[in-house]
């Protein structure tokens, strides 16, 4: 692998491999963190994921948007209930088991936006349909 700072054509660095793996950078293995991570080397750990990455994925500790996507919020939502560290699955099935009043509101509030986003997606597509 090459040097984080500078990859080579057809490299990614670390964090962005992290992101496209849904992993929290800061819980994967130094020498993941370290360098640079190439296409054939990212295909591979999605094929064949070692051991580090499949139990990050089931255990954690989850990136922001991990966890506002399996509590049902925004990552706006996490900020304003002051989740402002990674969480693992545990915590956010406790989360959800007993949830405080900020995850209430803000899962309200992330139902009532993709209600309006799909009424407007429904307006504009019968717009579409009355213009042709």
């Amino acid at each position: 692998m090459s040097d984080q700072l500078q990859p080579g054509p057809g490299a990614m660095k670390p964090a962005t491999a992290a992101k496209k793996l849904g992993v929290y950078l800061p819980a994967t293995p130094e020498e993941f963190q370290a360098s640079a991570v190439t296409r054939e080397q990212f295909a591979a750990l999605q094929s064949d994921p070692p051991e580090w990455l499949v139990e990050l994925r089931l255990n954690g500790p989850h990136p922001r948007d991990v966890v506002a996507r399996k509590l049902g919020v925004s990552t706006s939502g996490l900020t304003r209930g002051d989740v402002t560290d990674a969480l693992t699955t545990d915590e956010i099935r406790s989360l959800l088991a007993a949830p405080p009043q900020w995850l209430v509101r803000e899962r309200s509030t992330q139902a009532a936006v993709r209600a309006e986003n799909a009424r407007v997606n429904k307006q504009k597509a019968a717009d579409a349909r009355k213009k042709s």
